[in-house]
């Protein structure tokens, strides 16, 4: 099992749906103790670092993730999800997140629009092998919605260009994770959720040209700063 981690923050189902198109079996968790049989994790996260961080917190899922972490269970944060991995957030200075990797998490650059909502390139890091990008190509469209970033660190596996490098994607052991959307980045993010299935140790579906709805992803545009 699949656990994606429902603290009640945003729309969860929407990853966990796109776990499911690629023949996971994936279902949104809301009980500490359901983590412990899970092959692997994942944390969504949309909004305030401040409210995940307290919501997580209160339902008791922050600690059964840091336990589940500690035994080197697969993990996936994604966006505030990958966020909350760090120590803070300056959006929200008196929040704690989970410590896993040291840093703050900042502000986008002055100069820019934000929140970066468009889709945008991710390059890798060089020098780093990364189970997470296998086989993506040579820089690949994703989808970001955030006006906070990590700190580009050791764990950073790839970057976006966004008024300088804005940390994109980490990994790290078995903690991996992405600031932008891999259930709204069509081909491109449904392969980083079979590559992060496989992780697992799951059977993973091909993915295909259509996206867990259904629909064919829209094309990216050449992105201007912002769109």
């Amino acid at each position: 099992m699949i656990a994606v981690v429902d603290y009640g923050i945003g729309n969860l189902r929407s990853a966990e749906k796109a776990l499911q198109h690629l023949g996971a079996h994936a279902r949104l968790v809301d009980q500490p103790d359901e983590l412990a049989t899970a092959v692997g994790v994942v944390l969504p996260g949309v909004g305030a670092f401040g409210r995940c961080a307290q919501a997580l917190a209160a339902s008791g899922l922050g600690e059964a993730a840091r336990a589940a972490i500690a035994r080197h269970v697969p993990f996936l944060g994604i966006c505030v999800g990958l966020q909350l991995l760090y120590e803070g957030s300056e959006e929200s200075p008196d929040a704690r997140g989970l410590g896993v990797f040291e840093g703050v998490v900042r502000r986008l650059p002055a100069g820019v629009k934000r929140p970066q909502m468009q889709w945008n390139r991710l390059v890798a890091v060089g020098g780093r092998s990364s189970a997470l990008l296998s086989g993506l190509g040579a820089e690949p469209w994703v989808y970001f919605v955030h006006s906070f970033a990590p700190p580009v660190g050791d764990e950073t596996v790839a970057i976006c260009d966004y008024g300088g490098a804005v940390a994109a994607a980490v990994e790290e052991g078995a903690v991996w994770g992405t600031q932008f959307h891999p259930e709204k980045s069509g081909v491109t993010g449904l392969a980083v959720l079979a590559n992060f299935l496989r992780h697992c140790g799951v059977t993973v579906a091909a993915p295909s040209a259509r996206s867990a709805s259904g629909r064919q992803p829209r094309a990216p545009a050449q992105p201007d700063g912002a769109s």
